[in-house]
């Protein structure tokens, strides 16, 4: 048996397709099919965030990039980007458990905020002498010693909380906290820190119903009962997270937090930066990273 050649004039070859070309229209198509995509990942299975601020340590850093998923909670108008006000309330709703890690916007400002959950509706959450009283009895809290939290661009070291410099590292005092559930993890304590006037949101110190400065004691505040519906979340960093012990004010804290709010439970640790990164200089995007938090869960 020979092999034939194709015959370019017979009536086979003149039946063959075209070659397809690649037009506006199909590469536009194709954009917008990849949009909708990306909007769907981000609006119901993950979406990421930064860590902008030092109220989540020793567990979250500032400069650390996570994603959050977004299916645990249900989902809302807060669940898309750009919180469009479609509709109102949750759907597929479920509470966080106790110890979860959330995103959820601030009341007043609509800010992303990163807190853990502490009380859920029909808890009583109450702090005496630092350590957390959850429906009448005290977290189990343990010593754990020292941890070395590398000083960097985005990272200082707060001397006021009895924090050692140690050459380009800041020594912290952590304690690890467990939950009736037996979920543990670790927070700082600055110690005895006393009352803090609180601000208005405009700067100015607020003022209770008398017209006196109004401050709060974050080491001791009163028992609080969770109402249905709300959320009493907290920092790991005890002594500098405005968090569900200090009111709803503009850049401030947050009271008592709508589960309408929640966006998300913070997964895993995607990418970390130390705040060195120069954009104009990419070998900086790699010197900057912290390699060792890159993948860490939370």
């Amino acid at each position: 048996m020979t092999e034939q050649a194709l015959d370019t004039n017979s009536p086979d070859s003149a039946m063959a397709e075209p070659e397809k070309k690649e037009t506006l229209g199909s590469f536009l198509w194709f954009v917008a099919k990849l949009v909708i995509a990306v909007l769907i990942f981000r609006s119901f299975i993950f979406s990421p965030f930064t860590i902008p601020s030092e109220s989540m340590l020793p567990n979250l850093r500032n400069g650390d990039y996570l994603v959050a998923a977004k299916w645990p909670y249900g989902f809302s108008r807060y669940s898309l980007p750009g919180s469009p006000a479609l509709f109102e309330g949750r759907v597929l709703a479920h509470l966080p458990e106790r110890g979860d890690v959330a995103i959820f916007k601030h009341p007043v400002t609509g800010a992303d905020y990163v807190k853990r959950v502490i009380g859920l509706p029909g808890d009583t959450v109450a702090v005496k002498d630092g350590v957390v009283i959850l429906n009448g009895e005290a977290l189990q809290r343990e010593d754990a010693g020292s941890i070395d939290i590398p000083m960097s661009a985005n990272t200082g070291c707060r001397r006021d909380g009895g924090a050692v410099v140690d050459g380009d590292r800041c020594r912290y005092h952590q304690f690890r906290e467990t939950l009736p559930s037996g979920k543990s993890y670790m927070t700082l304590d600055f110690g005895t820190v006393g009352p803090r006037f609180l601000t208005d949101g405009s700067g100015g110190i607020a003022l209770d119903r008398n017209g006196l400065p109004l401050r709060i004691d974050p080491d001791n505040t009163a028992p609080v009962v969770v109402p249905e519906g709300k959320l009493f979340m907290m920092g790991d960093n005890r002594d500098n997270s405005l968090d569900s012990r200090y009111p709803a004010v503009p850049d401030g804290g947050v009271g008592l937090v709508d589960a309408d709010l929640l966006i998300g439970r913070a997964s895993r640790v995607l990418w970390s930066s130390d705040g060195s990164v120069e954009w104009i200089k990419p070998w900086t995007w790699f010197t900057a990273a912290r390699w060792d938090r890159i993948g860490s869960d939370i």
